[in-house]
């Protein structure tokens, strides 16, 4: 993990940070909201702001608002290395004893911010904020929908089949926590479950995109949800092993069946079942190879030990 990010403990109280990416239009929006919600609970805030190396002007616009507000922080990666790498960035950058974790879309509402934060007062270490109807495109939503419904068959959390998403809230020891884990494949919610610290949820409501459209394409989801489920389950192997029980198992009643067929009836010549046989168990196994290859390629990438992410610029480097 990169560590030149690590900062002293402050008395900051609260830290809203946010991965930012193609967010040219909304950056000042974002951090204005954010200033409103947060000024309801503190004077002691940050805003941190880890732009993912997207090809717009974002990083100018985080550059613009850290020289005109000493409250934002931001930082600028050396590539783009995905959304829940630069969360990561940003939760090593936070120096608050909360954390709010929020998309820099502003589909997450910056003013639900005091309710995930009185909620926390309430004595959780985690505050999730559980959406109703997301604002997306019928697509989007049914793509979101699979990715929901996959994550939550092969990870073996159930909780992950609400509608969550990473909107939420995290005590200063949750973060110490999620930072000390070093996998290379990251999903923000399966590892913050996997913790096992006390969970409340906020019902929120989820708004319209400010502008742009999401940067998730349906592959880019399906590649998510297969990382998040070979990085925190093995039930995919499991199904690999239970699709090979099941395959040998037809093929045994498909004996027996044409051995009865062949004392009693005989066999008429013919290849359509044959060739049927052949496509489905090749395709049994290429799937089967496919699944273990996921879980080298995540092997591969574990062993290797590259950090999780590299910081190119930070605002603190640059003039005010």
């Amino acid at each position: 993990m990169e560590t030149q990010l690590v900062t002293t403990r402050s008395d900051v109280v609260l830290s809203i940070v946010s991965p930012v990416y193609r967010a040219e239009s909304t950056v000042a929006e974002l951090v204005r909201r954010i200033d409103e919600a947060a000024a309801k609970i503190t004077d002691q805030y940050e805003i941190v702001l880890v732009e993912d190396r997207c090809p717009d002007g974002s990083w100018q616009k985080i550059v613009e608002a850290a020289r005109v507000n000493p409250r934002v922080r931001g930082a600028r990666l050396s590539r783009n290395f995905g959304q829940h790498a630069a969360i990561t960035a940003a939760l090593t950058l936070a120096r608050g004893n909360h954390v709010v974790v929020l998309d820099c879309d502003l589909q997450h509402d910056p003013s639900e911010i005091p309710a995930l934060y009185a909620k926390a007062m309430e004595g959780h270490d985690v505050v999730l904020a559980r959406h109703g109807d997301r604002q997306h495109a019928p697509m989007r939503n049914l793509g979101a929908s699979a990715f929901r419904w996959f994550n939550t068959l092969f990870s073996g959390d159930e909780q992950l089949g609400t509608n969550l998403g990473t909107f939420s809230l995290l005590s200063r020891k949750v973060v110490d926590s999620f930072l000390r884990l070093p996998e290379a494949q990251r999903h923000y919610l399966q590892i913050i479950h996997w913790l096992g610290f006390s969970v409340a949820y906020v019902d929120v409501v989820h708004l319209e995109r400010h502008s742009g459209t999401s940067s998730y394409s349906l592959p880019k989801l399906i590649r998510h949800a297969l990382h998040g489920a070979v990085g925190q389950s093995q039930r995919l192997l499991h199904l690999s092993v239970a699709l090979g029980f099941a395959y040998f198992g037809a093929a045994m009643v498909a004996t027996i069946a044409v051995v009865v067929r062949y004392l009693f009836w005989g066999i008429k010549e013919g290849w359509a079942s044959v060739i049927v046989i052949l496509l489905a168990s090749t395709g049994c196994i290429l799937l089967t190879l496919g699944i273990v290859g996921i879980y080298i390629g995540s092997i591969f990438e574990q062993v290797r030990g590259r950090p999780l992410f590299v910081v190119d610029q930070t605002t603190d480097q640059e003039p005010r």
